[in-house]
């Protein structure tokens, strides 16, 4: 069953635009880790926050992809720049009008 994880990171003022850099790299290891899809985005509405949208295979996948050196490393990089204000929600996705 897929699995999605969405949720929001606070940023430190000024440093919006190099969280999403880091985010936003290319990163072959989450595909083959069963990411399905990790979308970065941001608001006008809340311009010191990072908004991010994670589909996996399952929710095994996404703990273990949390194992990875290169999203150990990206979460090491990206700490210094938050404020720890952070929320979220995950849940198994039961089906889409886009899928067969």
């Amino acid at each position: 069953m897929t699995f999605a994880n969405v949720g929001t990171l606070g940023t430190q003022p000024g440093q919006l635009d190099a969280v999403v850099a880091i985010l936003t790299r290319p990163n072959p290891a989450l595909a083959e880790a069963g990411c399905l899809l990790y979308e970065v985005g941001t608001s006008q509405d809340q311009p010191d926050t990072v908004f991010v949208t994670e589909l996996w295979t399952s929710a095994a996948a996404h703990q273990q992809s949390l194992q990875l050196a290169s999203v150990r490393e990206a979460i090491a990089e990206a700490m210094p720049l938050l404020t720890g204000e952070m929320s979220g929600f995950q849940y198994d996705v039961v089906d889409s009008p886009l899928r067969d």
